[in-house]
């Protein structure tokens, strides 16, 4: 089979698509054909080195996809089925072997494009507004990198709770994007963004943040209202400064980390979790942009398009 892999960790000229043996499946395991792998943030880091990553060169990053079983050593699913799937490792390439409890069945009104475009960022803001913040009516949310994948979608079921979401970016043009999901403010991450926070809100303060950057985490506790919660679960653009336990203690706020794999223990978390999405998009609660398609030949080029921050779709690879 053809895969998008690397041997070596730098810039995306040290990807290689090559010809690789076709997995075989043990009892429990199914073999998909990939029909869209998506691309996501954690592959970069992956290929720079650092990110862990499974397996031995020639490694193969990705974990999200979707597509149709060719082979089943597994009772549940047959030739055939339609399957999503946002933890399994090994994903950039025409075939992945998929752990039953790992498998994801797609409803029959939703392609696989879709499920590859929505499930790692849509499963990811679910935990986050549900589990980790259990966002209410009338809560005042601001979320940072709120254009990006998560962002989005984040945002939308945020307004689908009720609550009213102030989104931030660094970009002037990706305000637009933020207020097509929904968000009943766009901010700009600039010198004075704390004190827009504050303005809108009456001098309170939020009562959570979604913080995905980390080097603005003390910032997202100072636009936070005492008794407020900031959830932190990313570094974009850095390690955050350590948090002083006094400042907590004094103004009984609350810092909370956040991962997706911490709450994809089971098949049965996976397959309900993932149900709730699929159930908002066909709703109309949770619409999802178009996404950008490469094909997985052109993994070179999806890298740099995505590191070149142009993008406000997923990407997606797409097996030739």
């Amino acid at each position: 089979m053809k895969a998008l892999t690397f041997s070596k960790f730098g810039n995306p000229d040290v990807l290689e698509y090559i010809n690789i043996p076709t997995p075989e499946i043990k009892e429990g395991e199914i073999l998909l054909k990939n029909e869209a792998i998506g691309l996501n943030y954690a592959d970069i880091y992956r290929r720079k080195g650092n990110y862990h990553l499974k397996g031995k060169a020639p490694y193969i990053a990705g974990y999200e996809g979707a597509g149709i079983v060719v082979n089943s050593k597994s009772d549940k699913y047959k030739i055939g089925d339609r399957l999503g799937y946002a933890d399994v490792p090994y994903a950039n390439a025409e075939y992945v072997v998929i752990p039953e409890a790992h498998a994801i069945p797609i409803p029959k009104n939703i392609n696989s494009n879709l499920v590859a475009s929505v499930l790692l960022q849509g499963l990811t803001a679910h935990y986050l507004s549900n589990d980790s913040y259990t966002v209410k009516k009338g809560d005042w949310v601001l979320i940072h990198a709120a254009s990006g994948g998560v962002g989005q979608i984040l945002t939308q079921l945020c307004k689908a709770k009720g609550a009213k979401v102030i989104g931030l970016t660094r970009s002037l043009k990706k305000m637009e994007t933020i207020i097509a999901n929904k968000a009943d403010y766009a901010i700009q991450l600039n010198k004075n963004w704390k004190q827009e926070v504050k303005n809108l809100t009456n001098g309170k303060g939020v009562a959570v943040v979604f913080d995905s950057v980390g080097i603005t985490l003390l910032d997202s506790f100072e636009v936070t209202k005492n008794c407020g919660s900031v959830v932190f679960y990313g570094m974009s653009g850095g390690d955050p400064q350590p948090i002083d336990p006094r400042m907590l203690m004094d103004t009984s706020k609350t810092l909370i980390g956040g991962d997706l794999w911490s709450y994809l223990i089971n098949a049965d978390e996976r397959k309900q979790r993932a149900e709730k999405l699929f159930s908002m998009i066909t709703n109309g609660d949770l619409s999802i942009k178009e996404p950008v398609k490469f094909k997985l030949s052109e993994g070179k080029k999806a890298h740099q398009f995505l590191e070149s921050g142009k993008s406000s779709s997923k990407i997606l690879l797409i097996p030739d």
